[in-house]
């Protein structure tokens, strides 16, 4: 462990030291392993020094939060995401954009409000946002693409509050940073926290940036936080069986549809797509980190957990929070912690036991079947009916069945290929499973042409 620690320690001060982060703090977690944390630089506060308690702008990483708001009013009936935008809001224009395309930065909504907000640093209230939604552009149509808007989720945080009557970060702080113990979450700079830099890219100095408040904008961008209350926040989006198992915050279902892949990022290069407000990175060996980054004058904040993979212990994920604007080479950073920690303190190998034999009524299930021409195994494993293609890749997860209630023969396909789809079952007078049908496909004990002849006949 001493040794991991090390060589985190040296990736984290050779990011620092080449990027010229001021200061630079760090946080990985994983539910087989203590949290790690590690901060390089100085904070530029006089009389609070550097240290893991330190609050850095985490920008828009808040969108999560609110994109999180949201879903809850879905979650309580409160909304559709295909609701249209004037359903909740009084807009003088782009009324119809609806819910699900504002969350995913698709609705090809303007990427700011009106005005040269990052000239004055002066959003404007919320009156004032509203009416001049009027002068808006509609960049794209939408559904088109992905464009990012600024300006799209500070009107979807206003939406949540207003459908959930409360001012958008009350709610926030009551129903998202409390019950998940997100203590150092702020929406405000506390007086411990970092100042933010524009680093000279022509010498060593490093100039303070403005301190912003983001007005009515605040949605989208405003928050304050630690590395440490960061990485447990990715974790929950990421895991939230590992932060929130009851469900609290929201249900493990709406995340896992949050992070579905709605949009690439850019058209040739998908390195990175969208789902509901989550920023989405495809790894190798079927892994997907979900998070987000941020960035506000002074400040740059990445943060992501890992979903998927073999040896995954769960609730895996990291954040690193900078106080320069324009260290870049910061965002990559949590992803290489993952990927490095895994590396060289790879889970522990749990051992195999005996389980309970298939219940009765499946057993004629398993084994070998043929579907299309292309032969599939079905096995009972984990306490569940799986099933996979015989050439599928190892890495390939397989299809999870769940039993109907009061259809013994009905099956709903859970998980994996098909997810959603029946597998009915067909038996024959002495109640062997003689045929199957998995999103009406004929299944058979033999390679069959689609009219029903053996092949090898």
């Amino acid at each position: 462990m001493a040794d991991l620690n090390r060589t985190l320690e040296r990736l984290v001060r050779a990011v620092q030291a080449e990027a010229r982060v001021p200061a630079l703090s760090v946080a990985l977690r994983r539910d087989d392993r203590p949290l790690w944390t590690f901060q390089v630089g100085g904070s530029g506060n006089p009389g609070a020094p550097l240290d893991a308690d330190t609050p850095f702008r985490i920008g828009s990483i808040t969108k999560t939060f609110t994109a999180v708001l949201v879903l809850q009013c879905r979650d309580a009936g409160l909304l559709d995401l295909d609701d249209p935008l004037g359903a909740h809001l009084k807009v003088p224009a782009h009324g119809g954009l609806t819910i699900r395309r504002l969350l995913s930065h698709t609705a090809g909504l303007q990427r700011e409000p009106v005005g040269d907000v990052w000239d004055t640093l002066s959003p404007p209230d919320l009156p004032g946002l509203l009416d001049d939604l009027a002068r808006t552009e509609a960049i794209h149509p939408p559904a088109r693409r992905f464009h990012y808007s600024n300006l799209g989720f500070a009107l979807l945080g206003h939406l949540a509050a207003r459908r959930l009557g409360g001012d958008w970060w009350d709610l926030v702080e009551e129903r998202v940073c409390r019950p998940l113990n997100l203590s150092a979450t702020t929406y405000g700079a506390p007086a411990h926290a970092a100042t933010g830099y524009l680093v000279d890219e022509y010498s060593d100095h490093a100039r303070p940036e403005p301190p912003t408040d983001f007005g009515a904008v605040s949605p989208a961008a405003q928050l304050w936080s630690t590395a440490a209350d960061q990485a447990r926040w990715a974790a929950f989006l990421t895991d939230p069986a590992s932060v929130d198992p009851d469900g609290a915050v929201l249900a493990a279902d709406t995340l896992a549809e949050a992070r579905w892949p709605l949009t690439p990022r850019n058209e040739t290069l998908w390195g990175s797509g969208v789902g509901l407000g989550l920023m989405l990175w495809p790894r190798e060996g079927r892994v997907l980190h979900v998070g987000h980054n941020g960035a506000m004058p002074g400040f740059l904040a990445a943060a992501c957990g890992r979903h998927g993979g073999p040896g995954n212990p769960g609730g895996m994920a990291a954040a690193v929070l900078a106080s320069s604007g324009t260290a870049s080479a910061i965002l990559d950073l949590p992803h290489r912690l993952i990927e490095e920690a895994l590396a060289a303190d790879p889970v522990d190998v749990a051992p195999w036991t005996p389980g309970e034999p298939a219940p009765v009524h499946l057993r004629g299930v398993l084994g070998r079947w043929w579907g299309e021409g292309y032969e599939y195994v079905f096995r009972w494993e984990g306490g569940v009916l799986t099933g996979r293609g015989a050439d599928d890749p190892a890495d390939a997860p397989p299809a999870v069945f769940a039993a109907l209630p009061g259809e013994p023969d009905v099956l709903r396909t859970v998980s994996g290929r098909e997810v959603g789809e029946r597998l009915r079952l067909t038996r024959d007078a002495a109640g062997e499973v003689v045929r199957m049908h998995w999103a009406t496909y004929r299944f058979t004990r033999r390679q069959e042409t689609f009219d029903g002849v053996w092949v090898s006949q």
